[in-house]
């Protein structure tokens, strides 16, 4: 492909991935305008915040397979952005907790954190992004080396202690966590696979 026109349709394609990513929030702030985020809208937001937090780390995790299976290099530019709107969801879900669950109540919070394994984890999983965010620049990666693609292996476990959050806030209805958890499945089978491949070649 012509590198000249192959560069304008990334100029074009990322902003439109941006907007794209931006949808979900627009989306909410619509309906909290409207009133209609229901009788509980603090639980509603939270929720609906953590579940694209989640979805924007597996879609950030599917981009080295998809451009594996499809011989498409290109994706790869698109998971720094990904990655980053799972950050930016997972703050605003951390955000609503902090500010209109717990109302700055920061011994409430220490205690309830300690107490409940779903926020233990979850708040973990907040906590191991913030190097990843803080990372992701190009800059950092070559100050880094090869040490960058050794931090940045976070994002696995970061996505399980995702799922068991899910999981273990869930008191009922089990199929949004087996769903995400059979996604996560395959992406962490199909590292292991490459990883396997990698070593007989070697």
């Amino acid at each position: 492909m012509n590198p000249h026109l192959a560069r304008r349709r990334l100029l074009i394609t990322k902003p439109l991935i941006f907007i794209a990513c931006l949808l979900p929030l627009v989306w909410l702030c619509g309906l909290a305008w409207q009133g209609q985020l229901g009788a509980n809208p603090v639980e509603t937001l939270s929720h609906r915040t953590g579940d694209w937090s989640l979805r924007f780390l597996l879609l950030t995790l599917t981009i080295t397979p998809a451009r594996r299976l499809t011989g498409w290099n290109r994706l790869q530019q698109f998971r720094r952005m990904l990655g980053l709107f799972a950050f930016f969801y997972v703050g605003l879900h951390f955000a609503i907790y902090l500010v209109f669950d717990q109302f700055f109540d920061w011994p409430a919070i220490v205690a309830d954190v300690v107490k409940r394994p779903y926020l233990t984890v979850g708040f973990a999983a907040f906590l191991l992004l913030i190097p990843l965010a803080i990372t992701s620049t190009y800059r950092m990666m070559k100050r880094l080396g090869r040490n960058w693609q050794r931090l940045h292996r976070l994002v696995y476990p970061i996505a399980v202690l995702g799922v068991l959050h899910y999981a273990w806030q869930v008191k009922a209805d089990l199929s949004g966590p087996l769903l995400y958890g059979g996604v996560l499945a395959m992406l962490l089978g199909y590292r292991l696979w490459g990883r396997g491949l990698g070593f007989q070649r070697r």
